[in-house]
């Protein structure tokens, strides 16, 4: 219940910024649409994301909380709050310089991100506005670190929180300081920096409340910070393959027609709600769980945290990845489809959406997998694994983007993440740290049916509100209310009549969550 709790804690901070996080693309996309201002803003905000994700989430949470739990759990407090100072000091370091570096070089950097805009003013405009968005790279690094102190502690919600104040600092800014600015991306840039500090306070704040300081000193590469350093290099790469593959997308769309890199932005938006929810919240409550059991010899316990997260994880995702691809163009038109963002922006984007939805349950299977390589303090299999996947990849945008253009990208994309999920679940079952239990072989082909009758009614019920679907805003909202109120409600009870999920479940989450009392931020 630990676990299934924790997730659910996660969940709700993530949902309510996911939410928050389609407001605020909604309102870009009607002020901005998919024109040449919201392509530079949008390249600007992948290159800080990118790093952050390969560097900081990625690569320090999955092994920083480790070595952390094993510090605590073998040493004590002490040793484990001087362990987080260190590496606070090494990362703030070392992150200073990359960023004067970068902002020093920023034009031949972006040449490496987008280099279908060279010569355009879209270019320069680009190089601006991620001279203004890159020191958000070192913020939500430190962030990130001080997310993976409070993960170890057992606090989730502070952490899972953070991301609310960037949606509302990106929201503020455009709607507050846009007509002062040059453009709405340089306002929207500003944004994104204020939000990095405000996420870091906010954290702080958070371990100041449990009484866990972290002075700034410095910086001192301590025998555990070494080790830190030496599993974190491969995990940046495994970690964030997602990010790079994102890359890689935008480097090829650069060459494709103007509106490619936005239409696989908004895409990529939509498909990572679920994600961002679930396949985040799995990991993310995962790997100091089992840390923790395997550090205290456990392991019959892990082998059973792991089967539970992946059956809830699928229980949620695949339903999702459903009807993202059933009804791309529906919630596409919905959310964006004001505007400056017309009906062939809409219809460009829904597309790429179903192909990045096919590969939702893959991005799934490699967040809850790889935290059983991390806690056993094994990070070079994953980054082997991921590199291949890496290459499959980019080979597969090339050659799909000549007869799709960026509809191929995407569609590459998902299928190197099934590429990346299935060999990391076969490397793991060999070596014995993955058996799926009784209940999982029960379980999951009766989701993938339920699923399957959820799309079935889905497609039935798209058809027959296709009428109100062409109509204005208020009958649009209707119709996907009602198709989604449809969605849960078919596969609620088709789960719960093939058996791929019970109310007792959901009842003992429920419980587990009253007794608990709840946790505050």
């Amino acid at each position: 219940m630990l676990l299934i709790r924790s997730i659910a804690t996660i969940g709700a901070y993530t949902a309510i910024s996911r939410i928050l996080g389609f407001i605020r693309d909604a309102l870009i996309a009607a002020l901005l649409g998919a024109g040449p201002i919201a392509d530079a803003f949008f390249v600007s905000l992948r290159f800080p994301n990118m790093f952050r994700a390969l560097f900081a989430e990625g690569a320090f949470s999955a092994a920083f909380v480790p070595l952390f739990v094993a510090a605590k759990e073998s040493e004590g407090e002490t040793t484990a709050r001087e362990f987080a100072v260190q590496t606070q000091s090494v990362l703030a370091t070392a992150l200073l310089v990359f960023l004067i570096a970068v902002e020093i070089a920023m034009p031949i950097v972006l040449l490496a991100i987008a280099p279908g805009f060279r010569g355009t003013d879209t270019f320069d405009l680009a190089a601006e506005l991620s001279r203004i968005t890159f020191p958000y790279l070192m913020l939500i690094s430190l962030t990130a670190l001080y997310g993976g102190v409070l993960n170890s502690y057992g606090r989730f919600a502070a952490p899972a929180a953070a991301p609310i104040l960037l949606n509302l600092s990106i929201i503020g800014a455009l709607v507050g300081t846009g007509s002062l600015m040059p453009t709405l991306g340089h306002a929207l840039a500003w944004g994104v920096v204020v939000a990095g500090l405000l996420q870091l306070l906010w954290l702080l704040a958070a371990l100041g409340r449990m009484g866990v300081w972290l002075p700034l000193r410095r910086p001192r590469l301590l025998p555990r910070v070494k080790l830190l350093l030496r599993r974190a290099v491969p995990v940046a790469f495994g970690a964030g393959i997602h990010q790079v593959n994102i890359l890689v997308d935008t480097v090829l769309a650069s060459f494709l027609p103007a509106g490619s890199v936005s239409y696989l932005f908004y895409a990529d938006r939509l498909s990572q709600l679920p994600y961002g929810i679930i396949a985040a919240a799995v990991s993310t409550a995962l790997l100091p769980i089992l840390s923790k059991q395997l550090r205290t010899g456990a392991p019959d316990e892990a082998l059973a945290s792991q089967n539970r997260a992946l059956e809830f994880a699928f229980l949620l995702m695949l339903p999702a990845a459903t009807a993202l691809i059933v009804l791309a163009e529906p919630f596409m038109a919905l959310l964006f489809g004001r505007g400056a963002f017309d009906t062939a922006a809409v219809q460009a984007s829904a597309a790429a959406l179903a192909a990045y939805s096919a590969g939702l349950p893959a991005y799934l299977v490699v967040k809850a997998l790889t935290p059983g390589y991390y806690a056993r303090e094994d990070t070079r299999t994953p980054v082997k694994i991921a590199g291949v996947a890496a290459i499959l990849h980019a080979a597969l945008s090339i050659a799909l983007m000549i007869p799709f253009d960026h509809v191929g990208i995407a569609l590459s994309t998902a299928l190197a993440a099934w590429f990346n999920a299935v060999v990391l679940a076969t490397a793991l079952y060999r070596r014995g740290h993955l058996q799926p239990d009784a209940r999982l072989k029960r379980r999951l082909p009766r989701i993938l049916l339920a699923s399957a009758v959820m799309g079935l009614g889905l497609i039935a019920l798209n058809e027959t509100l296709v009428g109100w679907l062409n109509q204005g805003f208020a009958l649009r909202a209707g119709a996907v209310a009602l198709m989604i109120a449809a969605g849960l409600v078919l596969y609620g009870l088709s789960a719960q009549l093939l058996g791929a999920a019970s109310v007792r479940d959901v009842r003992a989450v429920a419980r587990a969550r009253q007794e608990k009392g709840g946790e505050a931020p």
